[in-house]
């Protein structure tokens, strides 16, 4: 019984501050665990041996996966020992396991160990791999409560991933064999049960496998992804799959490396372009199916593909992006910039410095009216994605995930191409052959000829963009194709920033009345220096607005603070001499100071996740609410004839509406200002 002097206590002021989080448990699960107060501290009772144990962070989540394993698993309380010791050969290790349950028929021998005292979690597997090296245990789990990762012991340098822990009543053989649907599929994927990230599994990919491996990392994740994406399109929509997903981590080591590399060959048949015929995946079979078994469980398709940029940004930052000063630009950032320039089905888009894709992706989304699926879109969308979308990037490897994702919206057909936006006299004919028909023609037949033999001018309606801002270009043959490095005395100037001659060279490709968004430092904003450039702009565009981003937005690859700039060409007689513009700074960017996404959560401190199982960011920049409503629309209308569906769907709506944030949101706001302005592309929506 409670004294009334006795201090009352809670796990989330136990966890507070710490690298601890529960959100791998159930909230029934954490109800399971009594504090209460011993010698004026937090104490719990132990779940297998009883004693009374100081509520320490690691040991609320012991407790909690103890808990677990008798009540979900099943595992007998006999078969579970806590605080075991480990024997090296002769010597016993420092520190103890966790949790050991013995083998059934052995119980002198380890079955599982489980191990949550590191919250870090390459440190946390790296003891656990010792340990179950040491007692020759099949099974180890890892976990601090955020998350959970099981591997399998196949010999004592592989570890492979399985989905989940078998029961008492399982074998370890029936767990690894299972045979998965489409469908199994997507109510298992780790992404949005695990609110886990493909980058973290890929991080536990490189400890595990890829650092050892002697290949390209980023060249077999890739190949790895391609064919998985490959296996859901194809369990979705070849009838003699039987919805069967064949990416999985079963048979022998070379059973699964012949069928994982049929399935990239699959892939590279069906989406050409990326990868040559010949290519095949270098990793060993051991090593492929470890990596395997760490992808098999998650869902690529029917996300917005921020996952997939996340992980790549990871893997080609360092050595491609980060010198130049350029980033995958964050979603959030790119969906505002195309809710306020509102792209048509009828409108040629392109991006001059397109990344990953990133910004036409999410304008082919806005224009379908939803995200990439499995099943197969509709004809007017790949015709869309194919014929008016277009991109543009000079580090290959950008481009090649950018054709890529594109070649699955177009259903085999894509317009990105690697070239130097800024020098188009270097580029191949395979762009040129694809950009012909966007070139400007002119009346005058002597500019008309110039145009179609140089590429200078396109007739693009909407251009989106976050071009590299780092660095000069001082290459005088670039420098003497424009204007704005042209001095007044009629000298050139011998040097120039990258981002400036972006800002040119995507006017080039606007059309009159085209407009554009586009990513700048705040500097060319405000510095004295840069006046003759924003006269520049001001004679060429009519500025539509300027929405400061948080100076955390780019974090933490830099933290420069930028803007976005929003304009629309002037057409030839249409120049207007005041104008309203209109200006908004962000509040709050989605990222904390070290550049981690900020999610919204809720009661119980889990991220929230959409109606299509992304996490939600925490930002001001559009209303996600209406996002919300979007999703909601789209399920009902998808599953109408299933009743039992709809009203879960609403459900989850109305569980997640009062967690949503109700901050003034810039997209909105900027909207509304649109239509008091009669802008054009704004009136056929708000009429």
């Amino acid at each position: 019984m409670t004294n009334a002097t006795d201090r009352i206590y809670t796990i989330a002021d136990i966890l507070k501050s710490t690298n601890y989080a529960l959100e791998v448990f159930e909230s029934e699960e954490i109800a399971a665990i009594e504090l209460f107060d011993k010698k004026n501290k937090p104490y719990l009772k132990d779940f297998v041996d009883g004693k009374d144990r100081p509520a320490k962070p690691e040991e609320i989540v012991r407790q909690l996966y103890l808990y677990r394993l008798i009540h979900t698993y099943g595992y007998p309380v006999e078969r579970i020992s806590v605080e075991k010791a480990v024997y090296f050969g002769s010597t016993v290790a420092k520190k103890k396991a966790d949790i050991v349950i013995c083998d059934r028929d052995n119980p002198d021998t380890a079955y599982i160990i489980v191990e949550v005292k590191k919250p870090k979690r390459k440190d946390g597997i790296e003891q656990l791999k010792s340990y179950c090296n040491a007692e020759g245990a099949p099974i180890a789990v890892w976990t601090n409560g955020n998350e959970v990762l099981i591997l399998h012991r196949e010999d004592p340098n592989i570890y492979r991933k399985i989905e989940y822990l078998p029961r008492v009543d399982q074998t370890l053989s029936q767990v690894i064999d299972e045979r998965v649907t489409i469908e199994q599929l997507e109510s298992r994927n780790k992404l949005v049960n695990e609110r886990l990230g493909l980058r973290d599994i890929i991080l536990d990919l490189e400890n595990l496998v890829l650092a050892n491996a002697g290949v390209d990392a980023f060249e077999e994740v890739f190949k790895l992804i391609y064919a998985k994406l490959y296996d859901e399109w194809a369990a979705e929509n070849d009838p003699r799959r039987k919805k069967l997903i064949q990416f999985r981590a079963t048979g022998s080591y070379p059973e699964i490396f012949e069928r994982i590399n049929s399935l990239f060959k699959e892939a590279v048949k069906k989406w050409q372009e990326v990868f040559l015929q010949g290519d095949k995946i270098n990793l060993t079979p051991p090593h492929l199916a470890v990596c395997v078994s760490f992808l098999q469980d998650i869902k690529l398709f029917n996300s917005n593909l921020q996952i997939i940029d996340e992980a790549f940004e990871y893997l080609v930052t360092q050595v491609a992006k980060g010198s130049k000063g350029q980033y995958f630009t964050v979603r959030h950032v790119i969906d505002m910039a195309v809710k306020m320039l509102n792209p048509k089905w009828e409108e040629y888009i392109i991006d001059t410095a397109a990344g990953s894709c990133g910004c036409t992706m999410h304008s082919i989304f806005h224009v379908w009216g939803g995200e990439l699926t499995s099943q197969k879109p509709e004809q007017w969308q790949t015709n869309y994605a194919a014929e008016k979308v277009f991109g543009l990037d000079f580090d290959a490897r950008s481009v090649k995930i950018a054709k890529a994702i594109n070649l699955i919206a177009g259903d085999g057909r894509t317009n990105v191409y690697r070239v130097n936006t800024l020098d188009p006299r270097t580029w191949d004919e395979e762009a040129r052959i694809g950009l012909r028909s966007r070139l400007s023609h002119f009346d005058d037949d002597k500019k008309n000829d110039w145009n179609q033999k140089n590429y200078r001018n396109f007739d693009f309606d909407v251009i989106i963009t976050n071009p590299p801002f780092a660095g000069d270009i001082k290459d005088s043959r670039i420098l003497y194709q424009y204007d704005l490095t042209q001095k007044e005395d009629g000298k050139r100037l011998n040097k120039m920033g990258r981002d400036i001659l972006f800002i040119e060279r995507n006017l080039e490709f606007l059309k009159p009345g085209g407009r554009m968004a586009i990513v700048l430092p705040q500097g060319r904003f405000n510095n004295i220096s840069d006046e003759r450039i924003r006269n520049f702009i001001a004679e060429k565009c009519r500025i539509l607005a300027v929405v400061g981003l948080h100076v955390n937005t780019f974090k933490p690859h830099t933290g420069t603070k930028t803007s976005v700039l929003f304009v629309q060409k002037w057409l030839d007689d249409a120049h207007i001499a005041n104008y309203p513009i209109f200006f908004a700074t962000s509040q709050h960017p989605g990222k904390d100071n070290s550049g981690e996404y900020i999610y919204l959560k809720g009661k119980d401190g889990q991220v929230l996740l959409d109606l299509f199982g992304h996490k939600i960011v925490d930002q001001d920049l559009y209303d996600f609410k209406l996002v919300l409503e979007s999703q909601l629309n789209r399920l009902l209308e998808r599953d109408q004839k299933d009743k039992a569906k709809c009203d879960r769907h609403r459900q989850q709506y109305e569980a997640i509406l009062p967690y949503i944030t109700d901050y003034p949101t810039i997209a909105e706001a900027f909207q509304e200002f649109a239509q008091q302005q009669n802008f054009s592309f704004w009136q056929e929506d708000l009429n």
